[in-house]
């Protein structure tokens, strides 16, 4: 009888092991080579409108211009509620002096002289201590416009750069798919503006003290049921 000899399959040979093997091995590799971090990715150039425009606290002047006809003779009622308003704000950031700038040698000096007595007048009415006010003459063109009273204080502001600024050409950041230079610029400078308190942009206020009457009310409320809304 012929003796059979049995086939070893084509998978147990050793290099065929061996190959699937390394190859496990590459994979593995490859895989654990795609989850590490790409530094060229982390450390890619910053293209955010905040950061090429920053809002920063700075100290800056806050002025009005008064308007001083030759013929003039006393404040009227909306000037008058424009002084107020310009005190209102010099309050509430301010602690500095007040400027009264009072042009002379214009042909509307005179009037001028009379309109600021009113208005130190006013400011005082408004709170402002009469130690903190200052006066001060600027010499004024003879002829043409009517040169104005100016109040000023200095005080520290949230503002921004200069917009309308292009160092660099527009086509330079098509291909790129990146901000022009000059890119939220102008919400920026918007939003600066727009900050009642900068200090605000510092540090989180105080706050302000709990109503413990109130709060009863409405754990009072939750307990039995009903609605914790203010109602009018």
């Amino acid at each position: 009888m012929t003796k059979m000899h049995q086939m070893k399959p084509f998978f147990d040979s050793p290099s065929i092991r061996r190959g699937g093997l390394l190859l496990a091995l590459l994979t593995t590799a490859a895989l654990a080579q795609g989850c590490a971090r790409d530094p060229m990715s982390t450390g890619a150039i910053p293209d955010d409108y905040r950061t090429r425009h920053p809002i920063t606290l700075s100290e800056a002047q806050h002025s009005l211009d008064i308007a001083v006809s030759a013929g003039d003779n006393r404040l009227t009622v909306g000037v008058a509620d424009n002084i107020k308003g310009f005190a209102q704000s010099y309050t509430a950031t301010s602690s500095g002096v007040v400027q009264i700038q009072v042009p002379t040698g214009s042909v509307n000096s005179a009037a001028a002289s009379i309109f600021k007595r009113q208005v130190r007048s006013v400011l005082a009415s408004s709170g402002i201590p009469a130690g903190k006010i200052v006066e001060t003459p600027y010499r004024a063109a003879p002829s043409g416009d009517a040169a104005p009273i100016r109040l000023s204080y200095i005080a520290v502001t949230a503002m921004t750069g200069q917009c309308g600024q292009w160092p660099e050409d527009l086509s330079d950041n098509t291909y790129s798919n990146k901000n022009w230079y000059n890119f939220g610029c102008a919400s920026q400078n918007n939003l600066a503006a727009q900050v009642a308190n900068p200090m605000d942009l510092v540090g989180p206020r105080g706050m302000s003290p709990i109503d413990a009457e109130r709060r009863s009310v409405v754990i009072g409320n939750y307990r039995s049921g009903k609605t914790t809304a203010t109602t009018e």
